[in-house]
């Protein structure tokens, strides 16, 4: 099947693109883009998308998502995820090993693999664990999670703990070409903490979360990274102190990057004043400064990616008491929305370098083969309209899990369509016609 977007500003720094053409996809690829492309296309030929007044972006990555399967499929599953991924305007997400059983083996990769192709609407890539169970204590085998198809290493949810076994880790990462993603977070430090640690926590009566926690550990681990010559990646940095960490790092030449997720440059700590728990997230939401620090961060470069950490809970696990309720909220469906409202409307970042943190650096950190909008690439597109606003309902998000603060809040940057990539075809997501008007 022969599938023309007609009419949209296409972006794609990488390619030097940005102005107003058609796209063509053909059994799965692009095969040209230019003007009037789309004219000759009968219903019978093909689909026609009109894309007038929308941007036409290279398909764009989650890196750090919780698809929760398997064993916690009563949060979400790869085929509700990944369909709250395409409704976000992903292409691709990578998938977190704090599973049960955690995806520790090269089974477990297998299986999401497996789950992945049966179910899932986008491509799914997962991350196997570094150690065993997630315990920090002895090393995953590198080898056949890598040989598995997993993309990259981590604890994500654990911090490991032992310096030593994460040395071991960098350096096995290292012999097979594949990053280490490392949740910072000095436990000893954190223990019994629910937010930000300062003003807020004071107030509230709330236990906090210093910086110091998160601080410590990515100091730790650019240091040993440094050591190992490692591929280095820091998860979702919340602080002014990691930024400038990151930032000495890499001008001193380590392997390292790192991303930031919306709700960490849109929230400050005194969201969590009504006691909501869906603001309650690990790391924890920090303070204007910080904020301000990671919105310098993503305008310069330190910060290298854009990631929504999404992380589905039950209704149960959330309307509890603060300090009992889980960590983490949803993000697939508010992500893309909330930088473009967050970022690109306030002239922090350009549409082009939204797409460099959202696209391009989530492949290049991955190491994904990422030719972006040129002909003979497979058709990973994502269209937005940067200019349309609407109401985020939580109530129509096709995530299993409705645990967002972002409820009711007026956004930038309605997804009107996805086209994902498949073997000789695509398959295609386009926005509900009354949501596309409201």
């Amino acid at each position: 099947m022969k599938l023309a977007l007609k009419g949209g500003r296409v972006v794609d720094p990488r390619n030097g693109l940005d102005g107003t053409m058609d796209v063509l996809i053909e059994e799965g690829k692009i095969v040209a883009i230019g003007m009037d492309l789309g004219g000759s296309l009968g219903p019978q030929d093909g689909r026609v998308l009109d894309v007038s007044g929308k941007a036409v972006l290279p398909g764009l990555i989650d890196m750090h998502v919780h698809l929760r399967e398997p064993g916690r499929e009563d949060e979400e599953t790869i085929e509700t995820g990944t369909l709250a991924a395409a409704r976000g305007g992903f292409v691709a997400v990578a998938c977190m090993p704090n599973t049960d059983p955690p995806l520790d083996t090269g089974a477990a990769v297998t299986f999401v693999l497996s789950r992945a192709r049966e179910t899932g609407h986008v491509r799914v890539l997962p991350v196997g664990a570094i150690t065993k169970g997630l315990a920090g204590v002895e090393l995953a085998e590198v080898g056949e999670l890598r040989k598995a198809g997993a993309v990259a290493i981590s604890d994500d949810g654990h911090p490991v703990n032992n310096s030593r076994v994460m040395r071991y880790a960098m350096e096995y990462a290292s012999m097979f070409d594949i990053p280490v993603i490392s949740h910072a977070e000095d436990v000893e430090l954190s223990a019994g903490g629910a937010i930000n640690e300062g003003y807020w926590s004071t107030r509230l009566g709330l236990p906090g979360i210093p910086a110091a926690a998160e601080e410590a550990m990515v100091a730790r681990d650019i240091l040993l990274a440094e050591l190992t010559g490692a591929r280095l990646h820091i998860a979702h940095v919340s602080t002014a102190g990691s930024v400038d960490l990151v930032r000495r790092a890499k001008e001193r030449g380590v392997k390292v990057t790192c991303e930031a997720t919306p709700h960490h440059f849109t929230l400050t700590d005194a969201a969590t004043a009504g006691y909501d728990a869906n603001t309650k997230v690990n790391p924890p939401l920090r303070t204007e400064r910080d904020v301000e620090a990671l919105r310098r961060g993503l305008a310069d470069g330190t910060i290298d990616a854009i990631a929504s950490d999404h992380a589905p809970h039950t209704a149960e696990e959330k309307e509890v008491e603060y300090e009992l309720a889980a960590f983490g909220m949803i993000g697939l469906e508010t992500a893309l929305p909330l930088a473009i409202t967050e970022l690109v409307k306030t002239g922090v970042l350009a549409l082009g370098q939204l797409v460099e943190r959202m696209s391009y650096a989530p492949a290049r950190i991955l190491g994904l083969d990422w030719p972006g909008l040129v002909p003979g690439a497979p058709a990973n597109i994502t269209v937005v309209d940067p200019d349309a606003s609407f109401t985020v309902d939580p109530s129509t998000f096709a995530s299993l899990s409705r645990n967002t603060p972002f409820g009711g809040r007026r956004l930038f940057g309605r997804v009107f369509a996805t086209v994902v990539a498949k073997e000789g075809s695509v398959e295609i997501w386009t926005a509900p016609e009354d949501a596309a008007r409201s």
